[in-house]
């Protein structure tokens, strides 16, 4: 809004740009206090943020924001903190032969519920299936 970025929204209400981008994201609540600071540097009234016009029908706002818009951080399974749980875990498992049983475990999961050749996205597979070592 007001053609101001987060970088410089964050600074005018003494915030990373991180912060404000979690606050745009929806993934961390905005207590009343920070609204009413927001409100102030963006020049609207606290109740604009409480507008209860559907949002997908709403016409756009002109300016928004000065930044393009980013890809969302979820979309990337690489950065869901599942998947990081899940490697950091696998690599604490001390035994070679173990975690290597594991990894077989994981595909042969993963291939029991693979879509069909033909329903497939058009994306390549990162990492090509290989024949089990004998």
């Amino acid at each position: 809004m007001r053609g101001m970025s987060q970088e410089q929204l964050g600074a005018a209400i003494g915030l990373t740009f991180q912060q404000v981008q979690k606050y745009e994201r929806a993934a961390n609540r905005i207590g009343a206090s920070r609204l009413w600071q927001l409100s102030r540097v963006l020049d609207v009234r606290p109740s604009f943020f409480y507008d209860t016009t559907d949002p997908v029908r709403a016409a756009a706002m002109p300016g928004g924001f000065a930044e393009p818009p980013a890809e969302a951080f979820d979309a990337d399974p690489l950065r869901r903190r599942e998947t990081i749980e899940l490697v950091e875990a696998y690599h604490a498992i001390p035994d070679a032969v173990v975690r290597r049983r594991l990894f077989e475990l994981a595909r042969a999961l993963a291939a029991e519920h693979e879509v069909p050749v033909l329903e497939r996205s058009k994306r390549a597979r990162k990492y090509p299936r290989r024949e089990p070592r004998k």
